[in-house]
């Protein structure tokens, strides 16, 4: 409660709480409590309570800005305060005064170019399965280094059918994408040259038809609802959201604004926020709850646990602590009397953020005037609370969060259901968990919970079968009888499981063994090593779920997947465990996901009925074929950008010296390859410069390349190449050249109404002065420089 941390205040300066004061007065130089503030927003609104409960302590009091882990008093404050009142100075941080949080943490500003592109997700390594746009399925065989006319280039070698070889140019690695989709990530290799690649294409061209006409009419039919237009951001919202003490990820400023767009438009929101465990996405949820609450509107937030209800009342309602909002839950943990008070206050408008369980989308739940759902892993609900869930976005904005990887829910963007935010910036304090899957040791769990002891931590246990979980806790005391063992699960009375999972939290116990209720949000930094048994049972998502419950904290977490020794593991399950063993990094959860897709095949991502054709041309080239057919049906032009084609007496590629890793090379000739603008090459190219410091030659000349590629693909060129004396540009705009070849040394002529022959001097046909003369012809116009401008070599 913000009055009674005043009061704490005016009790430190002896001054009593009074009636307001319009101007707050400098504080005195020999003030006896200084209170250190993180930000200037919370200075403001420190004084803004202060104002309000206790203004005759302001003269008293300094209130400045800094950073203090914790209060403490200089001096001997019983003796120096009798001889001087004012020779003994308390200090007190804001974010103890307040009971919020402990430490800060600092997140370093990323580029765009140095985030992780989906495409990063799609590593390639020796011997998977890839997608070639124009030849079909082949297996990825290498990345070599070959000769081409005297120069040496970096191919991907790519094995179809019969054994038959295609060498592709890793400057044209676009073409080629890792095969996601079926056939538990075996499918049957196309043939070089076939035919039948093709008609698979058509075919599933032909099937997604009726899928985006869905969207159409799903688009349709929210674009007619009319939605809460909330205003801009207020005085208010601005000072809530600068007294975040961490910095914000670039991706959560980005989500952020994304959600205040949708709520400010005509249209209810409906957008889904993804991103890793721990990524941050409740204080998105946050500010969107705030900006609708100050608004006058009612937010509901509704999670699948109940102990996850119970942490977000306590997380939401420390962050609006200042502000005159209410905050309270439904869930098991309410007694019948509780659940009734807080049902009719929500009835009446006077709680202002409602969080429960399922018990929120009971019919007796009515609302005064709701505004915003937020809805917390919403696969985790039936399909009758489902239904209700529909009625929602008829009448409020939404916003569903998910840990659940990426892949699980891309589909619903592409149909037009959800909009999507992305969060795929780990803190920067967050370290991977260290994962291991083994059979089940008692010495290894002795000596693993003994060690989190000795660090002052905690530790998870998790056993998923209620009828025997407390013969398992007792194992675990007869291992480690120094450790205080606690028992959880869903099925204890509310009251017991509450203070269960409050014992925890409040460190009285070292071990908690628990089922899946902890699978959820559930935030205790200080438990960082999870034991999870019988680990072969769970899926993949689950146990990356699970995972993300350690690690939230400085501290170095551990995870081990304990398995039985008297029984045989299936072969499915191998692969999942393998998979969440090797995928241990941060925000590893798409690849985590594009892995349970292999395994499982695509039929509980679109349906049966289209993952006949996922499996046929993989998961990305259906993907791309929806999304084509939903430019037709709209009447849209299908943005199909021109690549030019570029043969020049000149190479540059990737040297090992420069970056030694193969598949950080794959990564950097992606990115290269897919800059489509000169501001995305400049990003790319300043993220190597970061990363690997200077290019050296071999590099610069193919970023010189990828230059001259990208200007004459927005002059609409199709192909530029050296034919003896003569450079013959092939286009189906001659008259863009115009004004580019004016400039041009040497001749110039046009040939028909699509070919342009340029003969540049004879001492002008060197690589490197052929290279820089084409870079002045075709970037500056694009860079927009003077087109006019003469070019000197």
């Amino acid at each position: 409660d913000a009055s009674k941390a005043i009061k704490e205040i005016a009790e430190l300066t002896n001054a009593p709480a009074a009636g307001p004061l319009e101007e707050a007065p400098p504080a005195s130089p020999g003030s006896t409590v200084v209170v250190l503030c993180n930000k200037p927003a919370e200075r403001e609104r420190l004084l803004e309570l202060m104002q309000e409960h206790a203004p005759d302590a302001i003269p008293r009091t300094a209130i400045e800005i800094g950073f203090l882990h914790r209060g403490f008093v200089w001096g001997d404050f019983e003796q120096s305060a009798i001889r001087d009142p004012q020779s003994a100075i308390t200090l007190i941080p804001h974010h103890e005064l307040f009971h919020r949080y402990h430490n800060r943490r600092r997140i370093r500003r990323l580029s765009t170019a140095t985030e992780q592109s989906t495409d990063a997700f799609f590593d390639l390594e020796v011997g998977d399965y890839v997608v070639h746009d124009d030849h079909g399925i082949a297996r990825f065989a290498a990345l070599k280094t070959m000769k081409r006319d005297g120069r040496s280039e970096d191919f991907l070698t790519l094995e179809f059918a019969e054994n038959s070889l295609l060498h592709v140019p890793a400057t044209q690695i676009e073409l080629v994408q890792k095969y996601v989709g079926g056939h538990h990530g075996h499918p049957p290799l196309s043939h070089l040259g076939g035919k039948r690649w093709q008609k698979q294409k058509d075919a599933t061209r032909e099937a997604v038809k009726d899928m985006a006409a869905q969207m159409l009419r799903i688009q349709a039919a929210r674009a007619s609802l009319p939605g809460v237009r909330f205003p801009a951001d207020t005085a208010w919202q601005k000072e809530f959201e600068a007294e975040f003490p961490y910095d914000e990820t670039e991706d959560q400023l980005a989500a952020i604004a994304s959600i205040k767009r949708d709520m400010a438009g005509e249209r209810p929101m409906d957008r889904l926020l993804c991103g890793d465990v721990g990524f941050g996405k409740t204080e998105v949820a946050i500010r969107a709850a705030f900006k609708a609450a100050e608004y006058g509107k009612q937010v509901a937030v509704l999670v699948p646990t109940t102990v996850l209800a119970e942490q977000h009342e306590r997380t939401f309602g420390e962050r609006v602590a200042d502000y005159p909002f209410n905050v309270a839950s439904l869930s098991r943990f309410k007694t019948d009397k509780e659940i009734r008070a807080v049902l009719k206050k929500v009835e009446r408008g006077e709680i202002d953020i409602v969080i429960g369980t399922h018990r929120l989308l009971s019919k007796d739940v009515k609302f005064a005037d709701l505004g915003l759902v937020v809805i917390d892993e919403e696969q985790r609900f039936g399909v009758e609370h489902k239904h209700r869930l529909l009625e929602f976005r008829l009448t409020a904005d939404v916003l569903t969060m998910t840990a659940t990887p990426i892949p699980r829910t891309l589909h619903m963007s592409l149909l037009g259901l959800r909009d999507i935010s992305s969060l795929s910036t780990p803190p920067v304090d967050r370290r991977a968990v260290v994962t291991e899957v083994s059979p089940y040791d008692e010495g290894r769990i002795r000596n693993a919970i003994v060690r989190e002891m000795n660090r002052d931590g905690q530790t998870f246990f998790v056993h998923n079968r209620v009828y025997n979980i407390d013969a398992v806790a007792n194992d675990i005391r007869r291992i480690v009888p120094e450790a205080k063992v606690i028992t959880g699960h869903g099925q204890m009375v509310p009251k017991e499981l509450e203070e269960v999972m409050l014992k925890f939290i409040r460190r009285e116990a070292d071990v908690l063994v628990s089922t899946t209720i902890i699978e959820s949000g559930i935030d205790i930094p200080t438990a960082n090593t999870m034991f999870i048994n019988n680990a072969d049972h769970f899926g993949l998502a689950d146990l990356h779920q699970l995972r993300g419950r350690v690690g939230r904290y400085k501290h170095r977490a551990y995870c081990y997947l304990m398995l039985p020794a008297d029984r045989p593991i299936t072969d499915k399950a191998v692969q999942r465990l393998r998979a969440i063993e090797q995928f241990s990094m941060l925000g590893a959860g798409f690849k985590i996901a594009m892995r349970d897709l292999e395994i499982r095949g695509a039929g509980n991502l679109l349906g049966a009925e289209q993952s006949g054709h996922i499996a046929a041309v993989g998961y990305q080239m259906y993907c791309h074929l929806l999304e084509q057919e939903a430019y037709k049906l709209r009447d849209e032009k299908v943005i199909m950008p021109v690549r030019t084609h570029i043969e020049l007496p000149v190479a540059g590629r990737i040297t090992p010296g420069y970056i030694p890793s193969q598949k950080h090379r794959m990564d950097a000739y992606r990115k290269l390859s897919r800059a489509a603008s000169m501001q995305e090459l400049d990003v790319v190219t300043q993220a190597f410069y970061e990363a690997y410091g200077k290019p050296p030659a071999a590099v610069q000349t193919l970023i010189d390349l990828t230059e001259i590629r990208i200007g004459a693909s927005t002059l609409e060129i199709d192909s530029l190449k050296l034919d003896g004396p003569d450079v013959i540009i092939r286009t189906k705009v001659p008259q863009k050249l115009d004004a580019v070849m004016k400039g041009a040394p040497g001749r110039v002529s046009l040939i028909d109404a699509t070919t342009v022959y340029f003969r540049p001097p004879q001492n002008y046909l060197e690589p490197e002065t052929l290279l820089a003369v084409l870079r002045k012809l075709l970037v500056r116009p694009v860079r927009g420089v003077e087109k006019s401008e003469a070019v000197t070599v």
